[in-house]
C-alpha cells in the first residue's frame, strides 16, 4: 500500500512520521524558531535523521489565543527555510489556511499543504487545485483566538466526519484526486477534553470513511490535562498516544520526538508481525 505525498509515493505499511519544523516565535511547545533560518534547517534535517518520513513546516502559531501573522511575514519566515529543503528527500508540507501563502509554499517546492481550516475558502481550494500537491483537510470549531473557550458539539464523532467528509467532496469537485486527500479530525482545535477522548476512541470509523487519517496530539494540552505535566514533560504521553494512533489506523502521526515516537512504532509493529 502507497500513500501520496506530492510527487512522493511513500510506502504505508507502517503509519509514517511527520516531524513538526516551527518557524514561529510564540509555538505553544516551546520550539519555535521565528526567523532563525539556520536553526530550523538544523532542526529540519535532525528530523530527517531521526527518521521522519515527512515534514510538516509552519509560520504562524495556532495555538489557543494565538494572534494572526500577516501573510508577507509568513512567507518570509518559510520561503528560506523551504528553498533549504529542497532535495532533502523527504516530502515537505506546509501548515496554513491562507491562499496566498499556499500558492507561495508551492511555487517554493512544497508536496502539501495542511489547512486548519479545511479548505473551507473557496479561494484555498483555488490556490492547490491547479497542482499536484497532497492536501489535509483539518476540522476547527472557531478560530484559534477563541477556539477554546466554551467547544460544543452534540455528537462530536458526526459533527467532525460530516465536515471531513464534506470537506474532501468540495476538494475532489474542484479536480483534486482522491488519493491526494488527507483528513486530520483536529485534536484541541475547538474541543475539550472529552471531545479529543472521544475522537481518539473513533478514529477507526473516521478512517473507515475512506481517507487517510493524519493524527496530531504531541505534547497537547489533552495530554497534560490527563497526566498534570507540563509541555517540557510530555514525551511518554505523546509516545503513547501515538501508539495508540497507529492501533486506531492513523496513516501519518504528526509529532516533536520523531526518534522516541519511530522507536515506540517499531516495538509495537514487532509485536503485531503475524
Amino acid at each position: 500500500m502507497s500513500l501520496r505525498i506530492g510527487k512522493y509515493l511513500l510506502e504505508n505499511t507502517r503509519p509514517l512520521v511527520m516531524g513538526i519544523v516551527n518557524l514561529t516565535p510564540d509555538s505553544f511547545s516551546g520550539d519555535g524558531m521565528a526567523a532563525d533560518c539556520d536553526r530550523a534547517l538544523r532542526h529540519a534535517q535532525a528530523q530527517i535523521a531521526a527518521g521522519a518520513d515527512l515534514l510538516d513546516v509552519g509560520a504562524e502559531s495556532t495555538r489557543p489565543g494565538a494572534q494572526p501573522v500577516s501573510v508577507e511575514d509568513e512567507i518570509a519566515r518559510l520561503l528560506p527555510v523551504l528553498a533549504g529543503l529542497r532535495g532533502c528527500g523527504v516530502p515537505i508540507s506546509v501548515d496554513t489556511y491562507k491562499p496566498e501563502v499556499m500558492r507561495a509554499a508551492l511555487a517554493a517546492g512544497a508536496d502539501m499543504i495542511n489547512d486548519i481550516c479545511g479548505f473551507a475558502d473557496p479561494a484555498a481550494i483555488e490556490a492547490v487545485a491547479g497542482s499536484d500537491c497532497s492536501v489535509c483537510i483539518m476540522h476547527m470549531q472557531g478560530e484559534p483566538r477563541s477556539m477554546q473557550a466554551a467547544p460544543h458539539y452534540g455528537d462530536v464523532v458526526d459533527e467532525v466526519g460530516a465536515f471531513l467528509a464534506e470537506r474532501a467532496a468540495a476538494c475532489e469537485a474542484a479536480g483534486i484526486s482522491r488519493d491526494r486527500v488527507l483528513l486530520d479530525p483536529g485534536f484541541g482545535f475547538g474541543k475539550s477534553l472529552l471531545h479529543n477522548l472521544e475522537l481518539f476512541r473513533h478514529l477507526p470509523q473516521l478512517g473507515a470513511m475512506g481517507w487517510p487519517l493524519l493524527v496530531g496530539v504531541s505534547r497537547k494540552s489533552m495530554l497534560g490535562a490527563i497526566t498534570g505535566k507540563a509541555i517540557e514533560e510530555r514525551l511518554a504521553a505523546s509516545v503513547s498516544a501515538a501508539v495508540l494512533a497507529a492501533q486506531r489506523k492513523a496513516a501519518i502521526i504528526r509529532v516533536h520526538d520523531v526518534a522516541a515516537t519511530r522507536d515506540a512504532l517499531a516495538v509495537w509493529a514487532a509485536v503485531e508481525k503475524k
